[in-house]
């Protein structure tokens, strides 16, 4: 039977390996462009730029992509708001990443570059933490939001994508968190970081995405939205770099198996080797078949509960207003039923959600609105949602997005 994967699609060779072998398995239609981009009216934010998601999976290195992205759908400005640092157990995780990468490889009084810096969060972190000099890179970075005032004086920011004009900053750590999967080019990318690292062997490259294994493994579909054009498994990740001459030190999963962490260093020597944290191509192929297999069920139970809170009169929200909770919400039904999106962050707070329209709030507009049913966009944050409930004095049902 003819479906619509069916069709031409703008890329069906590898990214990261050039191959051709892609065997296409998950498509969405008329999804929000970016996930994260403030919308300042509910009108503004139901006509969102829309594009599709057709994810291939490369059946060589076990990379996956969308192969219909279209980067010039997708701005990244100062009005994207993707910052996590308001979380304490975001930022607990995010400070432990850099004291291990001081204490690892000594860096204290180095020079630190971060690709896709965000607001500068990390960066501060380890210079701080490390009497680092820093420079960061992001078009998004917005002037004078510190979370770390010690660190001000030693670090510079440049409001643009990082790329070969930049290979003249030279670090001892080049750093580059949750960047790589909104790159559709990213063999170039990595390829890029080579040439500026060059005969500098001492210099430690850190790499972190997320983990598509467990998005697979879980049929976790909030973790797919489009600026996430590029899906990476353990084994594709360190494979790509390889390929670019790294030799890879640590490979490993974090955050409840929600990242990817590697760390590398250049090489002249040649071939792949294989790291603990790895799973095969293969194996990545069949929870490729059981995403496919399971993602109907999973959307239609999820539907299912919605219409029963629904019929019940309850009160449900969703506790996160970034990317997850777009997702989430572009995948489902959630009409009639969910008003109200929370998110801790202040600079999200009376926006709007992208593509559906949902206002979101603060976590104390909960104690007039006192919700029946708090749906947890990321289980890792739930005993930290719960605690700011209790606070408030509420006790709804909390529940997060576990298969169901």
């Amino acid at each position: 039977m003819k479906t619509d994967l069916d069709t031409p699609v703008e890329r069906r060779d590898c990214p990261s390996c050039d191959s051709a072998d892609i065997r296409l398995f998950h498509e969405m239609k008329n999804v929000p462009v970016n996930t994260v981009m403030n919308s300042y009216s509910r009108d503004a934010a139901l006509a969102f730029p829309r594009g599709d998601i057709a994810l291939g999976f490369c059946r060589r290195c076990g990379f996956i992509f969308n192969t219909r992205f279209d980067r010039n759908a997708v701005r990244y400005s100062s009005d994207c708001e993707e910052s996590q640092g308001y979380s304490p157990t975001f930022s607990s995780f995010a400070r432990k990443v850099a004291r291990d990468l001081i204490e690892k490889y000594g860096l204290q009084d180095k020079t630190i570059i971060e690709i896709g810096c965000g607001k500068g969060e990390f960066l501060k972190y380890i210079c701080s933490l490390g009497r680092n000099r820093g420079v960061g890179f992001d078009p998004a970075y917005i002037p004078g939001r510190s979370y770390d005032e010690d660190a001000e004086g030693a670090v510079d920011f440049v409001r643009d994508f990082y790329s070969d004009k930049y290979a003249g900053f030279h670090g001892d750590l080049i750093c580059c968190r949750m960047t790589l999967e909104h790159i559709p080019d990213t063999a170039e990318l990595v390829r890029t970081v080579r040439r500026a690292v060059a005969a500098r062997r001492n210099t430690v490259v850190y790499f972190q995405v997320p983990d598509v294994t467990r998005i697979l493994r879980d049929c976790a579909f909030e973790d797919i939205y489009y600026e996430h054009c590029s899906y990476f498994s353990p084994v594709s990740l360190s494979r790509l770099f390889q390929r670019f001459g790294f030799d890879v030190l640590d490979l490993q999963t974090a955050y409840d198996d929600q990242y990817i962490l590697l760390e590398a260093r250049a090489t002249d020597a040649g071939g792949e080797r294989t790291y603990p944290a790895e799973v095969g191509v293969e194996s990545l192929g069949g929870l490729v078949t059981g995403f496919e297999r399971r993602y109907p069920a999973v959307i239609r139970n999820w539907e299912n509960r919605l219409a029963r809170y629904r019929h019940e009169s309850k009160k449900v929200v969703i506790w996160g207003g970034g990317s997850k909770g777009a997702a989430f919400l572009s995948a489902v039904d959630a009409s009639g039923i969910i008003d109200y999106v929370v998110d801790i962050n202040p600079f999200r707070q009376q926006t709007f959600m992208a593509g559906t329209g949902q206002t979101i709030v603060a976590p104390i507009f909960l104690k007039e609105y006192r919700p029946d049913v708090v749906i947890v966009m990321n289980a890792i944050y739930r005993a930290e949602i719960v605690h700011d409930l209790n606070q408030l004095g509420l006790t709804p049902v909390v529940t997060t997005l576990e298969i169901i």
